[in-house]
């Protein structure tokens, strides 16, 4: 049976974004500990020297929150920022931004080597992909993709949401959306189906271990997780792990 977060991932989520572009800085800056969370991912991947002489690619980044995270932590990185929704990327774009972050329309699964070589002048040192996984119809293909366009050694942190472990966590993250982000974001937008379906989409996604063995599974190696504090805590995680075959 086809769920309606199944349905929404083959095609509406991207429209959904859309519609929701104008509005959604404001929605997710009510979040106090939304931007904090992406900088403490970020930080979690370790990159060193100030980005100098590394390629990250920001896959899933709207309109522009991670990629603001991944400058602060390697403002002389080469960073290229990469979405589905062009009306996410049109607001990004009116940010500004250092001289090496550029932004890319394009699925995240439909990437490839070649791809990376062109628009990124090589394989990337590290994939920074947050609410992404999720919302792709295809969570392995993705992973595939990620190890395929990271050099060896290339780190990736995925930061996501994750309850199914946890009774308690769902009970949060089902009073979180019911009180607040469906109604903030029918107030905002004038629509609530994209909240609807975040929340749904999250309780129907992977619990954190078995997203652990998928990264596992795609050949990524010391996999490692972490959640974060407050009501966040077994909700919010980032999952980290790396292309065997290299170092930093």
């Amino acid at each position: 049976m086809t769920t309606d977060a199944e349905r929404a991932r083959a095609g509406a989520v991207t429209e959904g974004f859309d519609h929701a572009a104008g509005s959604y800085d404001r929605l997710v800056g009510a979040n106090p500990g939304y931007h904090r969370d992406l900088r403490t991912s970020v930080r979690r991947l370790r990159l060193p020297g100030d980005g100098e002489g590394l390629r990250l690619l920001d896959l899933g980044c709207g309109t522009g929150a991670s990629t603001a995270a991944l400058v602060e932590a390697a403002p002389r990185a080469r960073i290229l920022a990469v979405d589905a929704s062009q009306g996410m990327l049109d607001v990004a774009r009116t940010k500004p931004w250092p001289g090496g972050v550029e932004f890319h329309r394009a699925r995240a699964e439909s990437l490839d080597p070649a791809w990376a070589a062109e628009r990124l002048g090589g394989p990337a040192d590290a994939v920074f992909a947050a609410y992404l996984i999720r919302n792709v119809p295809d969570p392995d293909a993705l992973l595939a993709t990620i190890v395929a366009i990271l050099r060896p050694g290339g780190r990736v942190a995925l930061h996501e949401y994750s309850v199914a472990d946890s009774i308690g966590a769902r009970m949060v993250w089902t009073a979180v959306c019911r009180g607040v982000i469906v109604p903030a974001g029918r107030l905002l937008t004038g629509r609530a189906d994209l909240f609807r379906y975040l929340w749904r989409s999250v309780l129907e996604f992977d619990g954190a271990e078995t997203l652990s063995e998928r990264m596992r599974a795609a050949g990524l190696e010391s996999v490692a997780r972490a959640s974060f504090p407050g009501w966040r805590y077994g909700i919010t995680h980032t999952f980290l792990g790396s292309r065997p075959g290299g170092s930093w």
